[in-house]
């Protein structure tokens, strides 16, 4: 694992869910002696067997959070967002910071109103992957990076310390003033691996196939032009080239999608290709590729019972 700087923060740190990016962000934070503790569903302490991306094994151990919350990680699927949101807010502090991060588009304009002026948002987006091996034991199974950006003036305020926490828990962060564009070049490259990779049971780097090329560049395009059209600009054969990087730098990886649908659990693929759908209805600009792959994935969830 590598070694970041003794840091006291004034924050204490509370994970929501179990999921592998929460508690890796968890393991992370506690290796360097800050106070983590976990929201679950069913308030209950977690012991975790870690596996860093060398191979050192530590054991970690979180307890239940209590209230009131001040910084709070909310890594969960985008379908939850809302009302885990709405489940915390009487958990949190007048001061509270909320970091949202998952998969898609369109939760921050559902929690922004949600919030007390005082509380900060953030959305944070990774490329870093770790993959739950049992209930106990997370494998950090690829190194990445983290763009962190405030969401509200409350989030500002607080801009140093969360930076500081989520280099830790996620880093190497980049802070951005503005997150769109980021959120757009990952709903991108998520668009293309994620419902490929779960209609096909394949691993990330299967996709670099020449069967999948006609229909990476269809969904490339389609992407680009909705992206285009809401103010975001992306080059189709440039964006192309960093979906076709991802699936190397990938390779060896399975998608969170395919992963859901292989436990047979709810995918996010409303926020994702549902999302580029919607926009493109609101643009007048047809997605074909986009809702065929939205509707098998869902047809999918259907067959085993979602």
């Amino acid at each position: 694992m590598a070694s970041y700087p003794a840091t006291q923060l004034d924050l204490n740190w509370t994970i929501v869910g179990q999921g592998a990016i929460g508690l890796l962000a968890a393991c992370r934070l506690q290796q360097q002696s800050n106070t983590v503790t976990l929201h679950l569903r069913q308030p209950n302490s977690l012991d975790i067997m870690f596996t860093a991306t060398d191979g050192q094994q530590q054991q970690y151990y979180f307890s239940p959070a209590v209230a009131p919350y001040q910084a709070v990680l909310v890594p969960i699927k985008s379908y939850d967002v809302l009302a885990g949101i709405k489940e915390l807010i009487p958990l949190l502090s007048t001061q509270a910071q909320i970091i949202l991060s998952h998969n898609g588009m369109g939760t921050i304009e559902q929690v922004l109103p949600l919030l007390l002026p005082s509380q900060g948002l953030w959305f944070l987006t990774t490329t870093h992957a770790a993959l739950k091996t049992s209930a106990t034991t997370l494998q950090h199974t690829g190194q990445g990076q983290s763009v962190l950006a405030p969401l509200n003036l409350a989030a500002n305020k607080q801009s140093s310390a969360v930076k500081q926490a989520m280099t830790i828990a996620l880093g190497p962060v980049q802070l951005a003033t503005d997150i769109k564009p980021f959120l757009w070049q990952k709903l991108l490259i998520n668009a293309v691996i994620n419902p490929l990779t779960a209609i096909n049971n394949c691993k990330n780097g299967d996709l670099l196939a020449a069967k999948y090329t006609k229909t990476i560049q269809q969904l490339v395009t389609e992407v680009c032009a909705v992206s285009q059209a809401t103010g975001y600009k992306m080059a189709i054969e440039e964006s192309v080239q960093r979906v076709r990087h991802v699936m190397q730098a990938t390779a060896t990886n399975f998608s969170s999608m395919q992963q859901d649908v292989y436990h047979q659990r709810q995918t996010e693929i409303n926020a994702i290709s549902g999302f580029i759908v919607e926009q493109g209805r609101q643009y007048a600009i047809n997605t074909p590729v986009n809702l065929q792959l939205q509707q098998q994935v869902l047809q999918l969830q259907q067959s085993y019972g979602l």
